[in-house]
C-alpha cells in the first residue's frame, strides 16, 4: 500500500495559500472525489495499476500534520518507505520542484512533526516551490495566497506533479527521482 499526503491547512481561509500547496496537488489529481473521514484527516483509498493508495489531507493543521500520518501508518501498517509527502517549500522558486528522501525537515513545521511522529526521516518528499527572495514575515507569505502569474506556474506544473504521484506508485521513490530531478 502506498501513502500519499497532501500538506496543508483544512479552513477555506487556506483554500490557494502557499502552505496548502500539498492539498492543491491532491486536489488536482484527483479532480472532485468524494473524500471520507478518519483518524482527523481526509482520505480517499483507490487501487492504481494493481497498488492499492491511500491518499490524505491531515485537518490537524499543518504544525500537527504527524499525528494523522501516524495514525494511517499504524493502523493499515505502511513502511515509511510507501509514503510520499506533498509539501511546500520556500528554498525552491516557484516553477520549481525537488524529489528527496531521508532527509531533514529544512525547517517546515509539517514535516518536523511527521518526523517526530514517525520516528524517522526516511520517507519520499515531493517539494513543491513558494519561495522568493522579499519575504519580511515568512508565516504571513506561506499563509498568503498566490497571485495570477504563481497560479498560472503551478497550474502549467499540475500535470508534471501528476505523472510523478503516477511514477512513484509504480516505481517507487529511486527510480521516479532519477527521472523528475534532472529535469
Amino acid at each position: 500500500m502506498k501513502l500519499i499526503v497532501g500538506l496543508g491547512n483544512p479552513e477555506k481561509k487556506y483554500d490557494n495559500t502557499r502552505h496548502n500547496i500539498g492539498f492543491m496537488v491532491l486536489d488536482y489529481y484527483l479532480n472532485n472525489v468524494n473524500w471520507q473521514e478518519k483518524f482527523n484527516a481526509l482520505y480517499y483509498k483507490t487501487l492504481i495499476n494493481n497498488e492499492t493508495v491511500m491518499f490524505i489531507k491531515p485537518l490537524t493543521y499543518m504544525n500537527l500534520s504527524g499525528q494523522a500520518v501516524r495514525e494511517f501508518v499504524n493502523y493499515f501498517d505502511i513502511d515509511v518507505k510507501d509514503i510520499l509527502i506533498i509539501q511546500d517549500d520556500l528554498d525552491e522558486e516557484i516553477g520549481c520542484f525537488k524529489l528527496k528522501t531521508n532527509s531533514s525537515s529544512g525547517g517546515h513545521n509539517g514535516i518536523k512533526s511527521i518526523i517526530s511522529e514517525l520516528n524517522t526521516q526516511d520517507f519520499a518528499r515531493l517539494k513543491v516551490g513558494i519561495g522568493t527572495d522579499n519575504i519580511n514575515d515568512t508565516i504571513d507569505y506561506v499563509l498568503g495566497k498566490f497571485n495570477s502569474n504563481e497560479q498560472k506556474i503551478l497550474h502549467d506544473l499540475m500535470p508534471t506533479f501528476m505523472e510523478i504521484i503516477n511514477s512513484f506508485i509504480e516505481k517507487g521513490i529511486e527510480r521516479t527521482m532519477n527521472i523528475y530531478n534532472t529535469k
